[in-house]
């Protein structure tokens, strides 16, 4: 069974890879977010033809799936999918044999054996695909979620599945953190049209919780932020909507006017 060789890594790629974890982070403000950012971002990382986040329950076998490109998985070929869902090698390997890293169908068969499966025969043939590597983020018994990328032409290296599995653990604490909050109340469109400009998704995504009652620290957490990145979001944020504190701010999300403005 391959481990990922750390030691295979350069200073370069573990910068390439945080960097790709803060774009993540950065464009995820909650669960459904996280998918779609990991599915566009991680090819950018380790390339991949077709990359997408496959989410399971292992009692029901019900199972979501977001994936990029679009529409490249149809119907007959998801069908497919589903009838090997459970001897498929890689679903074996993290919800069965409980592996913990990110692993390639490569390192359960040998490629004479993979060529000869009806996993491969009636998917991957159909899809022109044929290497495939998995990163787990959550494996607790009762669901499987792993973000799968695929290719034709070449299997993942191993230096490719070090740089993939040196993220895993910060992609799994903060799919654990937004699976897990609830949903922020919406910010008001005046707010998002207001000041010297429109508020980003990240700082209206600040602010929602600022205004749940939420401490600086306490909005990080849940945004897979550092306290000094929230803090710069709210700055920009009092800039746009021409306030200089967090209760003004709040007010304008609320759609009430600030009831400091008259005092003198």
């Amino acid at each position: 069974m391959a481990q990922p060789q750390y030691d295979l890594l350069h200073a370069a790629d573990l910068r390439h890879a945080l960097a790709v974890l803060g774009d993540i982070a950065d464009a995820s403000s909650s669960a459904d977010d996280f998918a779609r950012a990991g599915v566009q971002l991680l090819s950018r990382l380790v390339p991949g033809e077709l990359v997408t986040l496959s989410r399971c329950d292992l009692h029901t076998s019900r199972r979501t799936v977001v994936g990029t490109p679009a529409g490249a998985v149809g119907s007959a070929e998801r069908a497919a999918f589903d009838r090997y869902f459970d001897s498929h090698p890689l679903v074996r390997h993290h919800s069965v044999e409980r592996g913990a890293c990110a692993h390639r169908i490569s390192d359960s068969l040998t490629r004479s054996a993979f060529l000869k499966t009806g996993l491969y025969n009636d998917y991957y043939r159909r899809l022109g695909l044929a290497y495939a590597i998995a990163l787990p983020i959550r494996m607790d018994g009762r669901e499987l979620v792993s973000f799968v990328l695929n290719r034709s032409g070449r299997d993942f290296a191993d230096r490719e599945l070090a740089t993939l599995d040196v993220i895993r653990r910060p992609l799994q604490r903060l799919f654990d953190q937004l699976d897990s909050m609830p949903s922020p109340a919406p910010v008001g469109h005046a707010v998002v049209q207001a000041g010297k400009g429109p508020l980003s998704r990240r700082e209206a995504d600040v602010l929602r919780w600022v205004a749940a009652g939420k401490t600086d620290h306490e909005t990080a957490l849940l945004l897979g932020l550092s306290p000094r990145t929230v803090h710069k979001h709210l700055q920009h944020a009092y800039a746009k909507l021409g306030v200089e504190n967090r209760t003004a701010a709040v007010m304008r999300l609320l759609g009430a006017r600030d009831p400091l403005a008259d005092v003198r």
